[in-house]
């Protein structure tokens, strides 16, 4: 049975706001009580026997009025909006919930398009709002209830990036559009390991064995390519390979890489940039978190996305000596990478020319590691390794692995400068070649 949104959303939103600080009262009594706080599943079971409860009242109430009370049907379905509304997406959930849906694009509350995974096409399908408003309102919910940090989405905050509690990544963007715009990047596969993108694949056993050496090796490695071609998902598996009795640390825009684990990463800590309150201060952005790593014991850094200066911070951390740190970044290649990091640089604050920019990445950088998407089929695929190999007036660079007809790279014969390093890691140059 579908409700009449536009009879119950006001229900809805009446009894989620009674429920929430129902719960907030019930946190308050614990803490006062020296109690501790209930895990993520026992609350979210705690806010149904609320939502019942409050129901249950209404309904009370409506017949000591002399009115009929709600249809059982109905009734379940307010309930059930109410718990998504509070934990999930509200009536984004039934999308998120679907397993083959890879992004989500709204233009606006009813004109929401999907793709799925391994697909290049898109479908329309139902609205996730009644109005603009609705959906504005929705995501404002959504920013007070995930992430580190309340994140503000209003006329004075016309942006908003963050990870919801499945892992997915959402933008939106209001005011300098007709209408709001929202766009979900769904992350369906968060502990994913190298053996699993064999499995799709995205990698050959030959790749995944040099990546696993590249990690077991220490050697830093900037994750590369295109919006969407599923640099999170190599960077999550690549992490895979890290070992469990090392600690880790995070940085990135909005928390979605999601490593910490009590089996793969027990020991590790997610940062996440802070945008300025109200008065335009409190802001701690990611240059000023990736020096503040360097005081925090790290054995890895990992940054979710490079985006800007922050890049000169996360070069000199690897120059110094803060092995083993993998990031990613946007680029058309895998030598590419070079130029668009020289481009972030001369933007910064220190305006590094090009030259002091390639001195740094040859000091620093080991691995780029480039990953594809064929824009006709939806296939993932590793394009290319390439080892950076010093500094000579440009940075100096060897393609250890190569891609063919868009299927995942082969060895090209180049033995590559870290071979002794790779060997004692457990890596052997494979049989096949690129150019046999």
């Amino acid at each position: 049975m579908t409700l009449d949104v536009a009879v119950t959303t006001d229900q809805i939103r009446a009894i989620h706001r009674q429920v929430g600080d129902l719960l907030h009262t019930h946190r308050q009594q614990r803490a006062r009580a020296g109690e501790p706080a209930l895990s993520q599943a026992d609350e979210q079971q705690y806010a149904h026997t609320l939502i019942a409860t409050v129901l249950r009242e209404q309904a009370a109430d409506q017949v000591g009025r002399g009115l009929t009370p709600l249809d059982p049907d109905v009734e379940a379905e307010i309930a059930e909006a109410v718990h998504a509304r509070m934990f999930g997406a509200g009536r984004l959930q039934w999308l998120l919930n679907d397993q083959t849906i890879e992004n989500i694009d709204i233009n606006g509350c009813d004109e929401v398009w999907v793709t799925r995974a391994d697909s290049p096409h898109q479908e329309r399908v139902a609205s996730v709002a009644s109005t603009d408003e609705e959906l504005i309102e929705l995501v404002q919910t959504l920013a007070a209830a995930t992430g580190l940090n309340a994140r503000p989405f209003d006329t004075a905050n016309p942006e908003l990036d963050l990870k919801l509690h499945d892992g997915s990544r959402l933008s939106a963007v209001m005011g300098v559009t007709t209408r709001p715009s929202v766009s979900i990047r769904r992350h369906r596969y968060t502990k994913v390991t190298l053996g699993d993108l064999i499995g799709k694949g995205t990698l050959t056993p030959e790749n995944a064995a040099f990546l696993s050496a590249i990690i077991a090796s220490r050697a830093n490695v900037m994750i590369a390519g295109a919006t969407a071609a599923g640099k999170t998902t190599l960077l999550r598996a690549m992490a895979g390979e890290i070992p469990s009795t090392e600690r880790v640390i995070t940085i990135e825009n909005s928390l979605e890489l999601a490593l910490r684990d009590d089996d793969r990463h027990p020991n590790c800590v997610e940062l996440e940039v802070r945008l300025p309150n109200s008065e335009g201060v409190g802001a701690i952005g990611m240059s000023r978190l990736v020096r503040r790593t360097l005081r925090q014991n790290p054995d890895r850094v990992i940054v979710g996305e490079v985006l800007g200066d922050e890049v000169i911070d996360m070069l000199n951390a690897m120059s110094q000596g803060n092995d083993g740190s993998i990031s990613t970044i946007h680029a058309r290649s895998a030598r590419g990478v070079f130029d668009r990091i020289a481009t972030y640089a001369i933007m910064a604050s220190e305006r590094l020319p090009h030259e002091a920019t390639y001195q740094l990445i040859a000091g620093g950088l080991d691995y780029v590691v480039y990953i594809a998407r064929d824009p006709h089929t939806g296939h993932r695929y590793l394009d290319s390794i390439l080892e950076v190999n010093g500094f000579d007036g440009t940075v100096l660079s060897s393609m250890i692995f190569e891609s063919r007809n868009k299927q995942s790279a082969t060895w090209t014969g180049v033995v590559p400068g870290r071979l002794e390093a790779l060997t004692a890691a457990g890596w052997t140059p494979p049989v096949s070649r690129w150019d046999s």
